[in-house]
């Protein structure tokens, strides 16, 4: 079956379709920039995407509105969200803030196998940017897994979901306020992050980790001016 956006499916058949299968593909979609912000989620749509009742479909919504993945306006719908300047500032401080504390966690409990793990995974970033260098669907995504495969590797599962939640934030915000991030660099950098680890200097390590978010925010054009009025009059139309 299509998945939300018309492309191939990236969910299970209809008969299989559960509401965690249904926010997996929604989220996706949305992290991998083929839902745009500002798109309008209609229930009776997706029902028929996915063949399932709207109180399924509604259902989740809810838990991607949770995940401030959507907006849910009450008489009018379900949208892909579009984070504000402020927010998006807030949502790179809290991440430098719980990032730094993941990577505090991960050099103090990393295993040879975890650090193998995100070898792996830099090495899988290398070979497919060099091979997608048009696509920042694919770009986005792999960099923001990083992120998450360091939260697993360090051991703690409340922040590794926070964490999930914000990257996926971020790629909207990247997405929104077009991003000029060269992902070469941010690869790089992910590199040099783990070599730092593996010295064992955690402060060291986490201001690596604040420097390549601190970059990555400064490759944002984040101006709090036309594009705040223009989503702030949106709203208010749709209040």
């Amino acid at each position: 079956m299509p998945s939300v956006d018309g492309s191939q499916p990236a969910s299970p058949s209809d008969k299989s379709a559960t509401i965690e299968s249904i926010v997996q593909d929604i989220a996706t979609a949305i992290v991998e920039k083929r839902l745009p912000p500002g798109t309008w989620l209609r229930e009776e749509a997706l029902g028929r995407v996915y063949a399932v009742s709207r109180t399924k479909i509604r259902a989740a919504l809810l838990t991607l509105s949770k995940d401030k993945l959507i907006e849910i306006i009450p008489d009018k719908g379900a949208f892909v969200s579009k984070p504000s300047v402020q927010e998006a500032r807030e949502v790179f401080g809290v991440r430098r803030l719980l990032e730094g504390e993941v990577v505090r966690l991960f050099v103090a409990r990393g295993s040879a196998a975890d650090y193998r793990t995100l070898e792996q995974h830099i090495h899988f970033e290398r070979t497919t940017l060099r091979a997608t260098m048009t696509t920042g669907t694919v770009r986005e995504k792999l960099l923001g897994d990083f992120h998450i495969a360091l939260a697993e590797a360090a051991g703690n599962r409340t922040l590794t979901e926070l964490v999930r939640e914000l990257v996926g934030r971020s790629s909207l915000i990247a997405m929104l306020y077009h991003s000029s991030n060269d992902p070469q660099c941010s690869s790089d950098e992910h590199a040099d992050f783990l070599r730092i680890c593996r010295s064992g200097d955690a402060e060291a390590a986490v201001a690596s980790m604040t420097e390549h978010l601190l970059r990555i925010e400064a490759n944002l054009r984040l101006t709090s001016d036309k594009q705040d009025r223009q989503l702030d009059l949106i709203k208010a139309l749709l209040a």
